[in-house]
């Protein structure tokens, strides 16, 4: 059920406001690539920006305006365990498919195991969907250990878990403990292929908004043994994939998309967005990939 390339699709604003007629033309064109689904509200959907009434409504809007056989998967984490049950039950009613949530972080200092644990076993007891694990060090600090993630992959609607640490080891970990479907995801473009090697069913990754047709291809590469054509396709993408993860951000991807022919805009305030010298940047490297 969890496997292949998806794309955490910005959420796009102007004047401040979600610009639905936009997001219908980007969901349309994300719906004829290879994408198997999309994550409406992860991080590079500016979830923390968003009221909740809103979620719901990009929610049911997703749902409505993507194609029936792609999976739409909600980010629905929030700080307290019933804020995120709540939330990740008005999601299964809008229409999604499962729940991506992220670690609550703001007490980080008393995040330890036994508590993410316990968030985690409460959230999927009571959400209508399965839950797909989030571990995001670089937003939350916390780190999501091997260790963690074994007792939860037992857990019958916990079905996978996105990491987006960066440690290939760490993932590699995860892998070898957990369940063969048990979905381990890629949380970035730069380390989908050896996360593919490893055993990982795919990827969610920020670059794949911009450049899904590559990291689609990437995939089925690995999955056919074609390491030497993967290899190549991974190395050319790791520029792109930092200029709008690392580098530059939600308002780099948006800044991205807006050159080539999708609708990126604004970042919601307070985020700013970038200037003209990240943007050359950004078109250097996309002009570099045949994309512009």
């Amino acid at each position: 059920m969890f496997k292949g390339i998806f794309a955490p699709v910005p959420t796009p604003f102007i004047d401040e406001e979600i610009a639905y007629g936009k997001l219908e033309e980007n969901l349309a064109r994300w719906g004829s690539t290879g994408l198997s689904g999309i994550v409406v509200l992860g991080s590079n959907g500016e979830q923390p920006y968003v009221d909740e009434d809103e979620k719901v409504e990009l929610w049911a809007f997703a749902r409505k305006h993507f194609p029936r056989d792609k999976m739409i998967i909600a980010g629905t984490g929030c700080e307290s365990t019933r804020a995120t049950i709540r939330l990740t039950k008005k999601a299964a009613d809008a229409g999604a498919q499962a729940a991506l949530i992220i670690s609550p972080h703001y007490f980080k200092a008393s995040m330890k195991d036994p508590a993410l644990e316990q968030y985690y076993r409460d959230v999927a007891d009571n959400s209508p969907i399965p839950v797909l694990l989030y571990n995001m060090p670089g937003n939350t600090g916390l780190n999501m250990t091997p260790p963690l993630v074994k007792r939860l992959c037992n857990h019958p609607n916990i079905r996978g878990i996105k990491d987006s640490s960066g440690n290939i080891v760490q993932i590699s970990e995860i892998l070898r403990d957990v369940p063969e479907d048990f979905a381990v995801f890629a949380g970035s473009a730069s380390f989908l292929m050896p996360a593919l090697v490893m055993g990982a069913k795919g990827g969610t990754l920020a670059s794949a908004n911009v450049a899904p047709d590559l990291c689609v291809k990437i995939y089925k590469l690995v999955n056919q043994g074609k390491y030497d054509e993967a290899r190549t396709i991974q190395k050319s993408i790791l520029k792109l994939n930092s200029l709008v993860t690392a580098k530059y951000g939600v308002a780099g991807l948006k800044a991205a998309l807006d050159m080539i022919g999708y609708f990126g805009g604004l970042p919601r305030k307070p985020a700013l967005p970038i200037g003209d010298r990240e943007k050359e940047d950004i078109r250097a490297t996309l002009n570099e990939l045949g994309l512009v």
